[in-house]
């Protein structure tokens, strides 16, 4: 809607007048005129409500159609966005077992580029003010009721401005507004989640060392004169589960992915899960609380691709540890090549995770899918630096004003490992790959190291300070380099890629989107420019439809291929050949 519109058709008026005008341009008077990959049209997206009837085709016996009996009304008016901006995953709003109210996110603040402060509010459906629930001053989302309707659990993070804080799972008791944390002494963010029915238990999933296990914390005791009293955790077995739906039947349905296979559906038949850790349930010190194995497998409901994978010869994803910054134990995957020989020398394709504060695992994705990067014939590393996520808070808030510290060292000691360890990996052919924060740590590279015989760079900040005013998410770098650049320069010069580039010698392909709003295309224009001018063996691929992402097949094909064909043109066989 457009805030200052109270129908539908006020909305299509204005619409119409924008289409038909000439004039083009947009006048803006905030921040967050562009966020991610698109700029404001000056609407807002609201939560609407409309009642329907269930009127079937008795004569040919057709599924009930649902007929509107009234239109849509708008539960959420006003001048924010509910639910706010996300990347997909959880919905950000639920609606009551009993259908009489609703809980949404939104985020309430007035500068919304420098607020994480997501929030949860409650309406009744029937419409009415809403009412703020959550309370803490970070991220607070995903609302969801439990069967009973007594309960409303949702994620929260504890801190302003810090989008990779910890998520907590939150217990919010309906009748008398008691707020809790159910997981205050587990390390690990809460992802996913569902109640379990109709025992009192709340099942989630939790990034771990690569993977995304399956755990089960419960949410009450019955105890009138204490309430909630604590948890206690079980987790299941090591696979990379997400999208949690359980059902009436006792079952979980959950994705499940892995490194070499996309989602398929898969289930847990819940009845099997031992309560005996819940039925000897005590509020436990922090000191012992355990993790419990759950002695049951998961089992594949879909088969979708099957039948193409017995096809494919995919490696296994590896995991190595070794030491890294500050002598502490860092983790690294790795995957080889088809038909791989242990007597023959494989060249590196050196891959750097972005985020900064992600990580790689035993999961599938098709932009840099490390399974299709060792399908030419290339040994890929990938190393979970000090910042990433699965391995504690603690760990992944060591990279915040540390960017080209010790994630550097890890990366270095964690090649000087590999090299080390694995005799088929030849060290002469090395190449460096990254894109976000792994872009920004290959523009690192370029000014600290000469080992790589190649060096990709998507979508990577180049100069700090000028990136922070092309941004659109202003609290991101404000968390990361301690402030704006104004009151903390020395941070963001010192971590400035831009300032080594008397440096520069390896050889760099450049790539990046007109549409990303997150790291501006500046940034690779800036940088491709220095490469030429300090004649550096340089390449750009430029994508005029496209943001922080390459998303479009065709786009994505090119992509590949002008990767894969620089990797090859410094690192591959022919490169090796006198010239």
């Amino acid at each position: 809607m457009y805030p200052d519109c109270k129908d539908d058709a006020c909305n299509k008026q204005r619409d119409e007048d924008l289409k038909k005008s000439k004039v083009k341009a947009k006048i803006f008077s905030r921040l967050f005129y562009r966020h991610w990959n698109a700029s404001t049209e000056f609407k807002r997206s609201h939560l609407f409500v409309v009642s329907a009837n269930a009127c079937a085709d008795r004569s040919t016996g057709k599924m009930p159609v649902l007929q509107p009996s009234a239109a849509p009304r708008d539960l959420t008016p006003g001048d924010h966005d509910v639910p706010p901006f996300h990347l997909g995953g959880q919905d950000m709003y639920a609606i009551s077992p009993d259908g009489q109210e609703v809980a949404y996110t939104c985020n309430i603040d007035e500068v919304e580029a420098t607020s994480t402060n997501n929030e949860i509010f409650i309406v009744p459906i029937s419409g009415g003010p809403p009412k703020k629930i959550s309370t803490s001053p970070g991220s607070d989302t995903t609302p969801l009721y439990s069967p009973d309707g007594k309960y409303l659990a949702w994620r929260s993070q504890t801190h302003a401005g810090f989008e990779a804080d910890k998520w907590s799972l939150m217990l919010y008791e309906r009748e008398s507004g008691r707020l809790s944390n159910l997981t205050p002494a587990f390390d690990r963010s809460i992802g996913s989640f569902a109640w379990r029915v109709p025992f009192p238990i709340v099942l989630f999933t939790a990034e771990d060392h690569g993977e995304s296990p399956l755990y089960a914390v419960l949410t009450r005791i019955a105890d009138a004169n204490t309430g909630l009293r604590g948890v206690e955790i079980v987790h299941g077995p090591r696979l990379h589960a997400d999208d949690l739906i359980c059902i009436r039947s006792n079952a979980l349905f959950f994705t499940r992915m892995s490194a070499a296979a996309p989602n398929e559906i898969w289930k847990f038949e819940l009845g099997e899960i031992p309560e005996a850790p819940f039925s000897r349930y005590r509020a436990p010190k922090k000191s012992d609380r355990q993790l419990v194995e759950v002695p049951v497998a998961p089992e594949a409901v879909t088969h979708m691709n099957d039948a193409l994978l017995s096809q494919i010869d995919m490696q296994p994803l590896g995991s190595f540890t070794f030491k890294g910054a500050n002598d502490e134990d860092v983790q690294g995957f790795m995957i080889k090549p088809p038909g791989f020989d242990p007597n023959k020398k494989y060249p590196l394709k050196f891959l750097i995770h972005g985020g900064p504060q992600g990580a790689w695992g035993n999961s599938w994705t098709y932009r840099w899918n490390a399974e299709l990067f060792a399908a030419n014939g290339y040994v890929v590393v990938m190393i979970n630096f000090h910042g990433s996520t699965g391995y504690g808070q603690k760990f992944t808030d060591s990279i915040s004003g540390d960017w080209g510290g010790k994630p550097y060292l890890d990366l270095i000691k964690g090649l000087d490992y590999v090299e080390k360890t694995y005799p088929f990996i030849d060290k002469n052919r090395e190449a460096a790959l990254g894109a976000s924060y792994g872009g920004y740590m290959a523009n690192w590279l370029l000014g600290h190291t000469n080992r790589f015989k190649c060096v990709v760079s998507h979508d990577g900040m180049f100069n700090a300070e000028s990136a922070y005013g092309t941004t659109e998410e202003i609290w991101f770098p404000e968390w990361e380099f301690k402030g704006p650049p104004w009151k903390n320069r020395d941070v963001y010069r010192k971590w400035s890629p831009h300032q080594y580039a008397q440096n520069f010698k390896t050889p760099t392909l450049v790539v990046h989107g007109q549409n990303d709003y997150r790291i501006d295309v500046s940034q690779a224009f800036d940088l491709f420019t220095t490469l030429q001018l300090l004649k550096v063996p340089s390449k750009l691929l430029y994508f005029p439809d496209e943001g922080h992402w390459v998303l479009k097949p065709q786009n994505s094909r090119l992509w590949y291929k002008t990767v894969n064909d620089w990797v090859d043109q410094w690192c591959g066989e022919v490169a090796m050949k006198p010239r």
